[in-house]
This record gives structure tokens, C-alpha cells and sequence, in this order.
């Protein structure tokens, strides 16, 4: 069971706790780290049972259940921007003058107004989920879904992938088996998200890998290794410095920094903690991983050649997409990494594009999705205008999907 299964099966009782008991351990609901029953770890020169140390690891680690939780997408914790600050400030103990003040907002008055609308969300979540448990019991012909990844950067119906679904897809590209080669990677994003979380699978939690490891592994996957370590960070399952000195598979939304899978590598570490061994085991690492930087360094620069090309901008169209009325806009962009920078314009009221700006504002932001519709492939050789390669990229796509009308945000020309 992944750590993303783990979490959605918890009970809410094991979910406040961020751990939940096995038979012979417990297991950290936020990032699948297991501590055994029956042995005694130390940290900071104190002792604790197990149970007591899984608590100590998820206050190391992730500073509390609810930093946590208050970090995960808005499509997961159901909260706008707006109410997740609320509850950051509510659960910090600050009073309704401080968070006016905070905020910015105009009166007290309205802080107790979000905080009438907050308990009204809690007993609503309350009814229906106890109706969905329920639901349980009578609903013989509900599908199995696979649980998003927890650190998805954007949930959307992409995700929505039934456990048969999940198992005919990885069947239909992974032909040789699940740790064979992927045939082609011309698939559709719902069948890319798929893949993707398999090839995760490749890679260990709590290890650190440098970006020529990361490339031997995806190497095995396919022959365009780059392609496939941007979208492996871009869609969240991998992290890695700003240099790309290091790369780690990301367990939660804080596995942001190696600082904090070498604490967690280091906790399997103190199970053992008495005697000379692990002080020569870890000299032994330390001289491995010194003849492995040594290594890395002579193809440091093709390395650097090819997070060259990695971060280079990408050109073209992608789509935003009402999924309440299901219209869209289609557009092109020079650069697909701005596009987060046309959430924060429809977010300040701002976006050219009128009917879209006032739907924003009548639906809000929980009912838009964006998704990237085709990277334009630029030339390496010969005569290449962007500008008119992307012009006909949109057109191919407005053809396509023909968003005018009801249909979309478009005016026929």
C-alpha cells in the first residue's frame, strides 16, 4: 500500500494523529515511514517506545499533522486561498482584531462572519461524510478509483482513473512488464499521469540521487530521459535543487528540501545506534558518496547542457476549462511556465478575455482547470518563427475543439 492509499484509508481519528498502527508497527500516515513496535529509539539523548517516536518523527519532520494538511492542494483540503490563511491564523491562536489587521480586511465583524461560514463547512463535511460511509454498504456498482498522488501540483478530472482503468493502461505501454520499457509516450495527459506515478515507483523514498543517476534509471524507461525528469517534477512526484545537484522522489508538499529525507534516512539509522558499527558504516557511505561525486563531476558539464535544454522555455497552447458548463479557451503562450501568471490575473480581475473573467467570478476558481494542450517542437536547424509556428499551433486547436459559443470563450473570426 503506497503512502497515498495509506492516507485516504485512515480513519479520522488516525488522520489527527498522522500515523496509524500495524501489527508489528506504525506507519506515518504523511509520509509512509514505519517505526517497528518492541524497540527503543533515541533522539536528541531521550528514549521513547515506538509509539512515542512516531510522534517525535512527525513533529521532525513535518513540524505537526496540521502544517501538513494546510499545505495540500485546494482541490484536496476543499479550502480557497482566502479560508487556508483564516485557518493558519485561527490555528496559530491569533484573535479576530489580529487577523483583521493581518488581512487587511475591513471589521471584526466579517472575521466572525468566515468563521460562521468555516463551522458551517465543518457540519456540512460532517453530514456527507457520514452519508458517503453510508453509501458504502448499498452502492455495489461504485468504480474503484486510484487516489492522486498527494503532491500533485494540479487536481483535475485527469485524475480520475478507476483501479481497472489504472491496470489496462500500465498493460497497454509497459508491454514487457511494469519494470520493461515504455513503448511511446504519445498518449493522452490522463494516460501520461498513469505512467508517471509507475516510473516513480523506480526511484526510493528517502534517497538522495544526483542528476546522472536520475538519468541512468529513466534511461531504462525510455530514451528521452530529460523529457520524462522535467514531468516527473512538474506533476510533483520528484524534487530537486535549484542547480540540479539533487534529486529526491517527494513523499508530502514539505519534501521540498534534502535537509529533511537525510533526517528521515538518519532515523532508520538510531534503530541501531549502539556501537561502532554504524560509525563505520557511516564513514564507509561517507567515502562512497565521495567516490561518487568525484564520478559525477566529469560529466558535470553534459549534465549542465542538458538541464539547459530542461529549463529552456517551452512554447505552446494550452487550455483553460469551465468544468461546470465545460467551455474553454484556447491559447498559445512563448512560454508554458507563465501560465500560472494568468491564474493570478483572472484571480485580481484582470484577464482580457471578458466573458472568462466574469465566469471566474460567478463560478470561482474551484471550477477551472488548466491543461496543457500540445508542446511546440522548435527546429534545431534551418528557418524557425516562433511567432507564426505558434499562430498555427492555436489554429490547429480552435479547429479541434471549435470553443465558440456555448461551446467556449472564442468569437468566430
Amino acid at each position: 500500500m503506497n503512502v497515498s492509499e495509506l492516507f485516504w484509508n485512515a480513519s479520522l481519528e488516525e488522520l489527527k494523529g498522522g500515523y496509524a498502527e500495524g501489527e508489528d508497527n506504525y506507519s506515518c500516515l504523511l509520509c509512509s515511514h514505519k517505526i517497528e513496535k518492541g524497540i527503543i529509539y533515541p533522539a536528541d539523548g531521550v528514549f521513547y517506545e515506538a509509539e512515542k517516536y512516531m510522534q517525535v518523527h512527525i513533529k521532525k519532520a513535518h513540524g505537526s499533522v496540521f502544517e501538513y494538511l494546510i499545505q495540500l492542494d485546494k482541490k484536496t483540503t476543499g479550502l480557497t486561498d482566502h479560508q487556508n490563511r483564516l485557518v493558519q491564523l485561527f490555528y496559530e491562536g491569533k484573535s479576530d482584531e489580529q487577523v483583521k489587521e493581518e488581512m487587511n480586511i475591513g471589521s471584526a465583524a466579517t472575521i466572525r462572519n468566515h468563521r460562521f461560514g468555516l463551522k458551517e463547512k465543518e457540519r456540512q463535511a460532517k453530514v456527507f461524510l457520514t452519508m458517503m460511509e453510508l453509501l458504502k454498504g448499498r452502492d455495489k456498482n461504485s468504480p474503484a478509483f486510484i487516489s492522486p498522488h498527494q503532491t500533485a501540483t494540479m487536481v483535475d478530472e485527469r485524475y480520475q482513473v478507476t483501479e481497472d482503468e489504472n491496470n489496462k493502461i500500465l498493460k497497454k505501454y509497459f508491454t514487457q512488464g511494469l519494470n520493461g520499457p515504455l513503448q511511446t509516450f504519445n498518449m493522452k495527459e490522463k494516460n501520461k499521469l498513469v505512467v508517471l506515478k509507475q516510473i516513480a515507483k523506480r526511484f526510493e523514498r528517502k534517497r538522495i540521487y544526483s542528476e546522472k543517476e536520475v538519468n541512468e534509471i529513466l534511461q531504462t524507461v525510455y530514451s528521452d530521459f530529460v523529457l520524462f525528469r522535467r514531468y516527473l517534477i512538474e506533476y510533483g512526484f520528484m524534487d530537486r535543487k535549484a542547480d540540479g545537484s539533487q534529486y529526491w522522489l517527494r513523499d508530502n508538499p514539505k519534501d521540498n528540501q534534502p535537509e529533511m529525507i537525510m533526517e528521515c534516512k538518519n532515523e532508520m539509522a538510531n534503530k541501531n545506534e549502539m556501537g561502532n558499527k554504524n560509525e563505520m558504516g557511516s564513514q564507509n557511505e561517507m567515502g562512497s558518496k565521495n567516490e561518487r561525486g568525484r564520478k559525477d563531476n566529469l560529466d558535470r558539464k553534459k549534465e549542465l547542457k542538458q538541464q539547459y535544454k530542461e529549463t529552456k522555455p517551452q512554447a505552446g497552447i494550452y487550455m483553460i476549462k469551465n468544468i461546470k458548463n465545460h467551455k474553454v479557451l484556447v491559447a498559445a503562450t512563448p512560454n508554458l511556465k507563465t501560465i500560472n501568471g494568468k491564474i493570478f490575473q483572472l484571480q485580481a480581475g484582470g484577464h482580457k478575455n471578458i466573458q472568462l473573467q466574469e465566469e471566474w467570478k460567478l463560478y470561482g476558481e474551484e471550477a477551472f482547470v488548466f491543461e496543457v494542450l500540445e508542446v511546440l517542437e522548435e527546429k534545431e536547424d534551418g528557418y524557425f518563427d516562433l511567432s507564426e509556428e505558434l499562430k498555427k499551433l492555436e489554429a490547429k486547436w480552435l479547429a479541434k475543439l471549435q470553443p465558440f459559443g456555448e461551446r467556449g470563450y472564442h468569437t468566430p473570426a
